[in-house]
């Protein structure tokens, strides 16, 4: 496995751990706790699943100075407390500075969260002169 060079100090707990990572792909997983609920019934909030799989597309990208831009993402099932998410992203198109990556989570063989981030390789730390 390549070592992360980006996002070194993500909390496993909150955006997931990585579990595979190569030159322009990774994958990242975690288990949804009690925190990550929205309701009584135990229904995971969306933005700790988009979390998950923004993680593994940072570290598909790997460059500690990468950004993310934008995010084009369908929620397609619903995802519990307790539940094992694992979510793998590919980095699709490289030109100059911006990077198009596909993303996916799933539960098991679920499918839960699928799109496609935009990220950008700055020159420098985006909060360098900040």
């Amino acid at each position: 496995m390549t070592t992360p060079n980006t996002h070194l100090k993500i909390d496993p707990r909150l955006c997931g751990e990585p579990v595979a990572l190569a030159p322009g792909e990774a994958t990242t997983r975690f288990v949804t706790t009690a925190e990550m609920g929205a309701d009584a019934e135990g229904l995971v909030h969306g933005g700790f699943v988009f979390g998950l799989a923004d993680y593994a597309a940072m570290l598909a990208v790997n460059d500690p100075n990468v950004v993310l831009g934008a995010a084009e993402v369908r929620f397609t099932a619903p995802v519990k407390v307790g539940d094992e998410v694992v979510a793998a992203a590919k980095v699709i198109e490289e030109k100059g500075k911006k990077r198009v990556i596909e993303v996916s989570a799933k539960v098991g063989e679920a499918e839960v969260l699928a799109g496609t981030l935009t990220a950008f390789v700055l020159p420098e730390h985006v909060l360098a002169g900040r």
